[in-house]
């Protein structure tokens, strides 16, 4: 079995930083894709980026140039680095990853962000 626990959610206010991390651990043989998922209230969730295995990255549109995705594959971990937080920024952020041929979810983290 595969766990992913993130961590690094918060209240903060428009304009801020925040860093989530995202440790995947349990028995893991690969890990390819990872990254990052929100859903605000009354919304769908949505994606936010996304890293492969190698390091290429994929953005959703409105969080490029505002987000940074990055992972450590020594420590199975994938981070997300947020700056320039906006309200509409809010949601719970789910973390995602492809471990062992299979589609892992986190059990999400709160972002709140203060205008």
């Amino acid at each position: 079995q595969v766990q992913l626990v993130e961590s690094g959610g918060g209240l903060v206010q428009a304009g801020g930083s925040l860093r989530l991390s995202c440790a995947c651990s349990g028995s893991i043989f690969s890990i390819n894709n990872m990254g990052w998922y929100r859903q605000a209230p009354g919304k769908q969730r949505e994606l936010v980026a996304t890293i492969t295995r190698g390091g290429r990255t994929n953005y959703a549109d409105s969080r490029k140039g505002r987000f940074t995705i990055s992972r450590d594959n020594a420590k199975n971990t994938v981070y997300l680095q947020m700056n320039s937080l906006k309200p509409e920024d809010t949601a719970v952020y789910y973390c995602n990853a492809w471990a062992n041929a299979h589609n892992y979810w986190g059990q999400g983290t709160q972002v709140t962000v203060s205008s």
